[in-house]
């Protein structure tokens, strides 16, 4: 049967399409982001061995780690969302979730990721900027004043400041009477690929693996509904990865903390189940798609085969997903609605958990609450109005999805064979590898760009002259002295001497091998800022210097 369809498209190939193609050449450039070719036609012949996309909910959960999927529960929607202080930050929560949103995601200002108090001379002019300044319990109570914390999930994108931010959330909680046991949500969590994609480390990779597993025992035992990390792909691709080399290093990064858990004593079966993933949404539809069903079913191989885990809680692979912020344009904002839908519509076809939808105007500013509430309407119209959501896997099957699908599964197997030969992800790091290979490709990216090989509506095509903008939210220009001044207030009201104390625990701590995560929440309920924890580590880990000549 397989000889006569080959006969067939042999058949088709040389006569109806060479017709075809004699009076109307292809378009160049039909490639996949990583510049491999796409062929015009797939078919019955392309698809891969039926174990390979099984069932929804069955492993290897190509179709889905649900049964029902959507048609039992849409996707939880998320906005991410933080800027200026913690009281501007919580009116923004506060009108989300009056919208309609199901789940915070905190966006966090960069001393607040780097380890900075807001009044340290490193955070000069970015206090506020890029997301909410967090420096102490009291910056805490005021995020989430007036939301229980017992009935939300938050996801926090936070890494290496990721356990002070935990045990802060938990501090919060406590004072709301909500037990630990209750709390959902995520931290990120995910350091490895800072050093390889967004810069956000401090301490060198080994003593951040430390924390990050260090924060997997703490939370089997006191938060067993918390998402310990969020294994995180969308950095990656935001700095330049093709989808390949963005699944293959974010799977490689997992491999990475599933092995330092169970070096530091973990059963893989007690932590592996709250492990979750984060990918970008680009913007080739059917290519982001077979990128998610790839990265199931790899997952599931890899916990199976590779570690020996036993439950299916372990093997499904878990992801939420952000529209592709590197796609926004300044030209043309509306655009952006466009590209920000479809993005929105692969992640949800590609069988995503939760999902965060770019606002139109980000490639200019913050967004404005007009902007945000349009973003979440386009989550809303999808989960509502266009059907996608009623059928499992409805693209399952399509010859192009399942010959993409094996394709790009491998394509990141024989990158991950790569890094397993370098000595794991964080030797690969330590060598430069997953940096050099992004860069390369963000520099091919570039090129073709410029050289109007790869379109960019409104940038390099169908552009337009235009003098209007779009009305940009403009942060309070006082907003930092008022951030520096509180927390200056916290330091000057607390108990000095409870606080040295509990820095200096943590100091020991860290010097030892005990858990970093309980003197951390001594620590913040002591008071002690953000900033003095992190410089408490400092001191015994010391700083990681960057990687040059990659």
């Amino acid at each position: 049967m397989s000889d006569d369809r080959r006969e067939d498209v042999r058949r088709w190939r040389e006569t109806v399409r060479a017709k075809a193609l004699a009076h109307t050449p292809e378009r160049p450039r039909l490639v996949r982001s990583g510049g491999q070719p796409l062929q015009d036609l797939y078919t019955d012949l392309d698809t891969g061995r039926e174990e390979d996309i099984g069932f929804p909910g069955e492993h290897p959960f190509t179709r889905g780690i649900q049964p029902t999927m959507y048609r039992g529960r849409l996707w939880t929607m998320r906005q991410y969302a933080g800027f200026g202080s913690a009281a501007e930050s919580n009116r923004r929560y506060r009108y989300l979730l009056s919208q309609g949103t199901t789940g915070l995601s905190v966006a966090f200002d960069l001393p607040t990721q780097m380890g900075y108090d807001s009044d340290d001379e490193m955070a000069l002019g970015e206090v506020g900027r890029v997301g909410v300044a967090i420096d102490s319990i009291e910056d805490m109570r005021t995020l989430f004043s007036g939301i229980r914390l017992g009935d939300v999930s938050t996801s926090m994108t936070i890494n290496s400041t990721a356990a002070t931010l935990l045990a802060l959330y938990v501090a919060g909680a406590r004072e709301q009477g909500v037990d630990p046991a209750l709390l959902r949500g995520t931290i990120q969590n995910d350091v490895l690929k800072e050093y390889m994609a967004r810069g956000t480390y401090i301490y060198p990779p080994r003593a951040s693996m430390r924390i990050t597993t260090d924060i997997f025992r703490w939370c089997a035992a006191h938060a067993p509904r918390w998402n310990t990390i969020s294994i995180s792909g969308y950095h990656i691709r935001e700095a330049g990865s093709t989808a390949a080399q963005e699944l293959a290093f974010t799977l490689a990064d997992g491999i990475a903390y599933v092995q330092g858990a169970l070096e530091a004593g973990l059963e893989v079966d007690v932590f592996a189940p709250r492990l979750s993933f984060f990918f970008n949404a680009h913007n080739n539809l059917l290519e982001e798609v077979a990128k998610y069903r790839a990265a199931r079913r790899m997952w599931a191989r890899i916990m199976r085969e590779r570690f020996g885990a036993q439950r299916p809680a372990s093997w499904r692979l878990r992801f939420h997903t952000q529209t592709a912020g590197s796609t926004l344009t300044a030209q043309q904002v509306d655009n952006n609605v466009v590209r920000v839908t479809l993005q929105a519509l692969a992640a949800v076809l590609g069988g995503t958990q939760s999902l965060h939808t770019n606002s139109r105007d980000e490639a200019l500013a913050l967004p404005t609450e007009d902007s945000v509430r349009l973003a979440l309407r386009t989550q809303q119209i999808i989960a509502h109005e266009s059907g996608v959501a009623d059928v499992v896997d409805p693209l399952g099957g399509s010859w192009a999805i399942e010959r993409l699908t094996d394709e790009i599964e491998e394509e990141a197997g024989s990158l991950i064979a790569e890094i397993d030969d370098l000595g794991g992800m964080v030797a690969a790091i330590e060598q430069g590898f997953p940096q050099q290979e992004i860069h390369a490709s963000a520099y091919a990216t570039q090129l073709a760009i410029e050289r109007e090989e790869q379109k960019v509506v409104g940038v390099n095509c169908f552009t337009v002259d235009e003098d209007a903008k779009p009305p940009l939210l403009r942060l309070d220009p006082e907003l930092e002295q008022g951030q520096i001044a509180r927390v200056r207030a916290v330091r000057e009201r607390r108990d000095t001497v409870a606080a040295e104390d509990a820095l200096d625990a943590l100091k020991n701590t860290a010097a030892g091998d005990d858990n970093l995560v309980p003197p951390i929440l001594d620590a913040v309920e002591a008071y002690c800022t953000l900033g003095e924890i992190a410089h408490a580590m400092r001191e015994v880990f010391g700083v990681h210097r960057e990687i040059t000549g990659v």
